[in-house]
């Protein structure tokens, strides 16, 4: 399905911003990157657009730290939160927790939903705890074990970007053009 992202302005590699451009993505991948009228008068017919207002539509982020947010860290369930809070637990912290792999499982599900939620499409990995490594997997993130990506946006290129307001709030975030994240 071909969607046309509509946003203030697309990033360029350099980190500059294109004004009034947008992007169309085809299935996994981008197919075109321009002016939104030029876009809109080739693919609009056939295409779904989604309107970001004043959004930024950068690369996606790697995440470097990964492995340590979530299998070194226990990211609390939000019932849990009178009595763990709401930050993640590490150290003396998370060794007094029964941790089971059904809660390493859930806790890097809930880790893995705030990566997203600041625009993260890839991780270094390897992740070795089965239940994360399962989780990680799942999300469909891309886990990378050597040297970091150069986010592309480019045609041709995988579709994976985040949108993000004046403030860098993340509006959205796409891994091989599926939305994985969109603030409400």
């Amino acid at each position: 399905m071909l969607t046309v992202h509509r946003v203030r302005g697309v990033a360029a590699d350099d980190g500059t911003v294109a004004p009034g451009h947008a992007v169309v993505v085809d299935g996994s991948r981008f197919a075109a990157i321009g002016p939104y009228e030029e876009l809109l008068a080739e693919y609009g017919q056939r295409a779904r657009v989604r309107d970001w207002g004043d959004g930024i539509l950068t690369p996606g982020r790697f995440e470097p730290d990964a492995v340590a947010l979530l299998e070194s860290a226990y990211w609390p369930d939000p019932r849990e939160a009178d009595t763990l809070g709401t930050d993640p637990l590490t150290g003396p912290a998370l060794a007094a927790l029964d941790m089971t792999d059904t809660r390493w499982g859930a806790s890097a599900r809930r880790g893995l939903q705030r990566l997203l939620a600041t625009g993260t499409t890839a991780l270094a990995g390897p992740f070795t705890h089965p239940a994360v490594r399962t989780a990680v997997t799942r999300s469909g993130i891309m886990v990378i074990t050597g040297p970091p990506p150069q986010p592309r946006l480019a045609p041709g290129a995988q579709a994976g970007f985040a949108i993000l307001a004046d403030d860098e709030t993340c509006l959205a975030t796409s891994i091989e053009g599926r939305l994985v994240f969109r603030r409400r």
